[in-house]
């Protein structure tokens, strides 16, 4: 019988570096801060360490706008700083994952200075320029190449005035997309890649990996009543050679078991079994997002209520769908995402950590890898920003900007802000309860949470203590990862509840997604994991937020 890969009972953090731990007092996180808490991570029990972007970066898009692909930016450390951090993680057991985003670089890597020279210089070709639309002229309005609207507001299309003409970036104007239809450019990340691979790191988080393909002919995108800017998500999510490039990055890069994880935006269950079968030899798992949009309409700022049902329709089919080949990252959180125990749960002193532990729960014991994003396993809060100067987002400071412009209210507009604005994941970690909750020695790069003395790292911190528990059930209970998945009460709006069964064991999982009293029906056996104390428990009927796993014989 072939051994299921490491990565299936292992179980990831995410650092935003920048927002971790700073050694140095500058305000920003750095390699020696993490360093520094390694032992941190370690006695929580996770196995793999997913850095966010640490490369030389103007920081445009904190950091997923690089300039240098090999090296190290020197608010972070060095390229010593990071080899030791290599070294003294898998001393302790852990891997460290690498951001990698290829389907852009900034507008100062090498590679654009030199492709925007000239339109002779060897490397136009590594980017997507384009003319004026016929019969327009260069920086007109409606004379970009198409009229698809960036990620980050605004056209796709930047004018280029030395060479009339324009280039495509899908996020801000100062990250071009990389031209993968090049082999060169394939070639240059492949290298790339392994160097990094040959100085020890154990795989790749990869950013929108499923836009590197776009459909050449680059069509205009459907246009919404009053608007000018069109929806080319058609026409560079999961394009025409994607799997190819994708099985030819694995091909080249990948001879070791190394970690490889497709972040990809749009993507179907049906395509996340294509690009996770292990035959097709494309990456291990993808990192997809429809449930983190259950709570959208038109845009992410379009909030809706959140619906229990939605959220056990959309789990219940990515359990099935990959229950036989294939395989999903499970998360609740993570750099782009709002504090789960604020957005799904209920944050108030009360219920907080009966909240945050109950999430953790449910997402945890599902069939996947289980990602936890740093302050999470403290039961980390959203933030109360009194005003648009609070934010340091580009995607947040961009939409206010246009909102407000269009006509919309302005204490409307942040409101939308401060419920899904990603700053919300990116305040310092929250390590005690002294100055800058131990952060820093200076100015934080972006305020803490005025909670910070409530909530932090100090001992006794009950979610870190409950997610320390929740870990081990992964590492030492084999049916956590690897067996089979049956949703139950399907149409409960408070209860979630579902098993897990493998070979002669079966685990029955209840998380009530409320702040009521409510009954389930449902009776387990022996109790191996709950976030109330276990006595005096009433078999069928949870408390608020409550969390309970049973394991009994098949």
């Amino acid at each position: 019988m072939t051994a299921e890969p490491w990565w299936k009972s292992a179980v990831v953090y995410q650092i935003y570096p920048r927002s971790f731990a700073d050694s140095n007092g500058d305000g920003i996180g750095d390699l020696p801060g993490i360093i520094g808490r390694l032992d941190y991570l370690a006695d929580l029990g996770v196995d793999v360490l997913w850095l966010s972007p640490v490369y030389p970066s103007p920081q445009d898009d904190n950091g997923y706008d690089i300039s240098d692909y090999q090296n190290i930016d020197p608010v972070f450390g060095t390229l010593d700083d990071f080899d030791r951090l290599v070294a003294e993680a898998h001393r302790r057991g852990l891997k460290i994952v690498m951001d990698l985003v290829v389907n852009h670089t900034s507008d100062e890597h090498p590679w654009f200075v030199e492709s925007r020279s000239g339109k002779d210089n060897p490397k136009r070709d590594w980017y997507w320029w384009r003319p004026p639309r016929d019969g327009m002229k260069g920086g007109d309005p409606g004379a970009e190449p198409t009229n698809w609207r960036s990620f980050f507001s605004g056209s796709t299309w930047e004018y280029d005035g030395k060479t009339d003409e324009y280039y495509l970036h899908l996020f801000s104007r100062r990250q071009p997309d990389l031209n993968w239809e090049n082999p060169e450019v394939r070639q240059a990340v492949y290298a790339m890649m392994r160097w990094w691979v040959d100085r020890g790191v154990d795989g790749f988080r990869m950013d929108v990996i499923n836009m590197i393909s776009k459909d050449t002919s680059l069509p205009d995108g459907i246009t919404l009543a009053g608007q000018a800017l069109g929806d080319g998500f058609p026409y560079f999510i999961n394009g025409p050679r994607i799997h190819e490039f994708l099985n030819e990055m694995n091909r080249v890069v990948f001879d070791s078991p190394l970690l490889t994880v497709g972040e990809m935006p749009g993507v179907t269950l049906e395509q996340a079994v294509e690009f996770t079968a292990p035959d097709r030899r494309e990456v291990d798992m993808v990192f997809q997002f429809e449930h983190v949009g259950l709570d959208q309409g038109a845009s992410k700022w379009d909030i809706r209520p959140f619906r229990l049902r939605d959220l056990k329709a959309s789990f219940g089919r990515w359990q099935a769908g990959l229950a036989d080949v294939g395989w999903n990252s499970l998360y609740w959180n993570n750099h782009d995402q709002p504090r789960v125990v604020s957005r799904f749960g209920d944050d108030s002193p009360e219920h907080r950590v009966h909240a945050a532990t109950m999430l953790g729960t449910v997402l945890h014991l599902h069939r996947g890898t289980p990602y936890v994003y740093q302050g999470e396993e403290l039961g980390m809060t959203n933030v109360p920003f009194d005003g648009i100067e609070d934010f340091r987002d580009i995607e947040s400071l961009n939409y206010y900007a246009e909102a407000t412009a269009a006509g919309e209210d302005p204490a409307a507009v942040l409101v939308s802000l401060r419920k899904m604005g990603r700053d919300n994941a990116r305040t310092p970690m929250q390590w005690d309860d002294s100055p800058n909750a131990g952060f820093t020695t200076g100015t934080p790069w972006l305020a803490v949470n005025p909670n910070y003395r409530e909530v932090n790292a100090a001992p006794g911190n009950p979610v870190f203590d409950y997610y320390k528990r929740l870990i081990a059930l992964r590492h030492t209970e084999p049916v956590v990862a690897h067996g089979d998945f049956t949703m139950l009460l399907p149409d409960d709006e408070k209860v979630y509840a579902f098993t897990r069964r493998l070979g002669d064991v079966e685990l029955l999982v209840l998380g009530n997604f409320s702040g009521d009293t409510v009954p389930t029906g449902l009776e387990g056996g022996d109790l191996v994991l709950a976030n109330y104390p276990a006595d005096d428990v009433d078999p069928i009927v949870l408390r608020p937020w409550e969390a309970r796993v049973y394991r009994s014989p098949k």
